[in-house]
């Protein structure tokens, strides 16, 4: 039960990142170059990485893209 909770939260972050780009018309290449990380790094934490360095990035993504978290 635990694990279907974990995977439905990380959906519904993912999900949410990319509406709201969507909505702003950036891409990811351009989000990961607002907030200074590579590509990569960033889809990692757009697909809910619980590592440190993710759970930062993610913390940029939604001041940038006004998500609450």
């Amino acid at each position: 039960m635990t694990e279907k909770k974990l995977l439905s939260g990380a959906k519904e972050i993912t999900s949410k990142i990319k509406i709201r780009l969507l909505e702003r018309g950036m891409s990811q290449v351009e989000l990961a170059d607002l907030i200074g990380v590579g590509p990569q790094q960033l889809n990692r934490a757009i697909h809910a990485d619980m590592s440190p360095k993710s759970v930062r990035i993610r913390k940029k993504i939604y001041t940038v893209l006004n998500i609450n978290d």
